[in-house]
């Protein structure tokens, strides 16, 4: 697809981490590391919350960012570097996790009951709450709840969600990087955010709304 030099330009001039990547373009090692810097840390976050092992994300990411440096004198800035960045993830992560569906491994899907049969959301509520309930769960307590939740969703659901909550991305950027429309991003949301309130509401407050 070609892209105009205006919107070569636009992106050029608003977004500092495009001219970094043009500079990598341009074999500057310096930059390279500088993008690393500002994006590993998100880049396997994602990652984590997507393939459910922290070991594996972090393999993945630097299957991410080899992709990057082996890209980029074909890079062309049209889009945001963000944007361009996180399609590679999520092509990365679909990969990933069509691999090892293939393999069948039992930890491929972070969300099924354990042995027992036990929910994990229930076991990761009733732990952080010390079999309280009426105890309210502090900061870190509800996050790791609402980790455990976003687990739950399906991988399109999980992406998108990440996307938007944590990388505060528009749908249409989401929508560029998972090669859906922004009316569709919309609407996965939206699935998405009914099916984390309907796990979620036992462990809510007073039916506190989860924001995503």
């Amino acid at each position: 697809m070609s892209v105009s030099q205006a919107t070569i330009d636009r992106y050029t001039q608003a977004d500092p981490d495009v001219r970094l990547m043009l500079r990598v373009a341009a074999d500057d090692a310096h930059a390279f590391e500088e993008l690393m810097r500002r994006y590993q840390s998100r880049v396997v976050g994602v990652l984590t919350h997507l393939v459910g092992r922290r070991d594996m994300a972090e393999d993945l990411a630097q299957d991410v960012f080899l992709r990057v440096y082996r890209a980029r004198k074909r890079y062309v800035p049209a889009s945001k570097f963000s944007t361009w960045l996180f399609t590679i993830t999520n092509n990365v992560a679909s990969n990933a996790l069509r691999t090892l569906s293939r393999r069948k491994e039992v930890n491929v899907t972070p969300v099924s009951p354990d042995a027992s049969g036990a929910n994990p959301i229930e076991h990761t509520a009733l732990a952080a709450s010390a079999l309280m309930p009426t105890r309210q769960l502090d900061k870190s307590e509800m996050s790791e709840v609402v980790r455990t939740a976003i687990e739950t969703l399906n991988e399109r659901q999980r992406m998108a969600v990440l996307l938007a909550k944590f990388e505060q991305l528009s749908y249409a950027e989401i929508g560029e990087i998972m090669d859906m429309t922004p009316q569709a991003i919309k609407s996965l949301l939206s699935r998405a955010r009914a099916n984390l309130r309907e796990v979620l509401e036992p462990y809510l407050e007073q039916g506190e709304a989860l924001k995503v």
